[in-house]
């Protein structure tokens, strides 16, 4: 059991500190939290999530002193093992320092590393204290938590810079219209930023993103997979994770008869469970094939899209028109869209179907060099097949740098440069 005197310690460091240069982010999560409510801030590891609690606190300080503020991060290496009871025990050092103090904001970093922690924040809750957790597991938005903090949760998700927020960093002033130079810088920077992705700190210290990236990679591979899910077969993983790297698409079937070649026996259910953990801290994202039936698209083999470039770049694909999907799936994902691919009875793929409730909202291609005369005649035909058979007229391909809005078979087809649709207000 951590002790009175280590979490004083902690408590009262906190409060001397000073918090670090912050860039602000376009998230908005409020500082007014509805009663009784937790607000979750999920995301991959050093998306700037912490960043963003530190940010919350400063806003805070305009109404309260730092006092009345309680931070800590669960990663600390001093901590060890934090169980359950640890919390009360810090709880109770806190009113021990500050007796007087009844009004409290608590912020608790990486909380999924405590087990149990649900039970301590809803009785929290109930003594009125306004709280803020953070997480880089998915498993905090399942029906699990959801149903163990009996609906008094809220969740916000931060992802790597998006690009209206890496041109901040670059001091570039976002407006509605561009001159010729302008519009070269933009592009300038959408080449970096297609290649190196988001990470806050790639973005920041520019000339050894390379290192900090392979960094970034390697400790969510084995903190947030490996450690975090008790991995035994390390091979295996590292396996999955060089083939969904290498993969458009990812058969776990195909993977299951490939290792059985190598002489490597383990069973199709680890191997789902594998996908699983690699979702869950936030490093891919398995898309389904549209189908109105459950079961078809259930069966359909999935598109692996990663949650930063970066990782694509760092392991040797150098792919275009892979990498530039990929950034569009993250964009979407921001966007919290309902993400879909299709392929049709006549093989003829969709890379992005959008779904809102029932109905197909929209359908879109992602092609880097739509002035091939055959690369745009296949993704015209795709679209327009998808069309007929999702009843959907919300025709877009995302290209790198044509604009314009073609007309074919009475359907409408809208061409947008990709920087155009990534700054696009939403």
């Amino acid at each position: 059991m951590i002790s009175k005197d280590k979490w004083a310690e902690i408590i009262k460091d906190f409060h001397k500190s000073k918090f670090p240069e912050m860039i602000e982010r376009d998230i908005v999560i409020p500082t007014k939290i509805p009663l009784k409510r937790a607000i979750s801030i999920i995301g991959p590891r050093r998306a700037g999530k912490t960043y963003e609690m530190f940010q919350l606190m400063k806003k805070l300080l305009m109404e309260t002193k730092k006092e009345h503020l309680l931070y800590i991060d669960f990663e600390r290496a001093d901590l060890g093992v934090v169980e359950a009871k640890d919390l009360i025990n810090m709880l109770e050092t806190y009113y021990e320092l500050y007796p007087k103090n009844k009004k409290i904001w608590m912020f608790l970093d990486e909380i999924q590393n405590v087990a149990g922690w649900e039970k301590f924040v809803r009785t929290a809750l109930d003594e009125n204290i306004k709280i803020y957790l953070s997480g880089s597991s998915s498993k905090m938005l399942s029906k699990e938590i959801a149903t163990s903090m009996r609906g008094r949760n809220i969740t916000y998700t931060m992802l790597p810079f998006s690009f209206k927020e890496y041109l901040k960093k670059r001091n570039f002033e976002y407006k509605k219209y561009f001159s010729s130079d302008e519009k070269a810088k933009i592009i300038y920077f959408l080449q970096d930023f297609m290649k190196y992705g988001g990470y806050p700190e790639a973005v920041i210290y520019p000339k050894e993103k390379e290192k900090i990236l392979k960094e970034i990679l390697e400790t969510v591979i084995y903190k947030d997979v490996i450690e975090r899910s008790r991995i035994r077969n390390v091979k295996v993983m590292k396996l999955i994770i060089g083939s969904l790297i290498n993969s458009t698409e990812f058969s776990v079937n195909k993977f299951y008869k490939y290792l059985k070649s190598l002489g490597i026996k383990l069973g199709k259910s680890i191997l789902y469970n594998y996908i699983e953990y690699l979702n869950d801290a936030f490093f891919v994202f398995m898309v389904r094939k549209f189908s109105y039936s459950y079961k078809h698209a259930e069966q359909s083999i999935p598109k692996p899209y990663f949650i930063d470039n970066g990782f694509l770049t760092i392991s040797g694909i150098a792919d275009k028109g892979r990498i530039m999907e990929n950034l569009v799936f993250i964009e979407l994902m921001r966007r919290e869209a309902n993400i879909w691919n299709y392929e049709s009875f006549t093989k003829q793929k969709v890379d992005f179907v959008i779904k809102e409730k029932k109905k197909v909202k929209e359908l879109i291609q992602v092609s880097y060099d739509i002035q091939n005369f055959n690369t745009k005649d296949r993704e015209i035909k795709s679209l327009l097949k998808a069309c007929k058979e999702l009843r959907c007229n919300n025709l877009v391909v995302i290209n790198w740098d044509y604009e314009g809005i073609e007309k074919y078979n009475n359907k409408k087809i809208i061409f947008v440069p990709l920087w155009k649709w990534l700054l696009e207000k939403r």
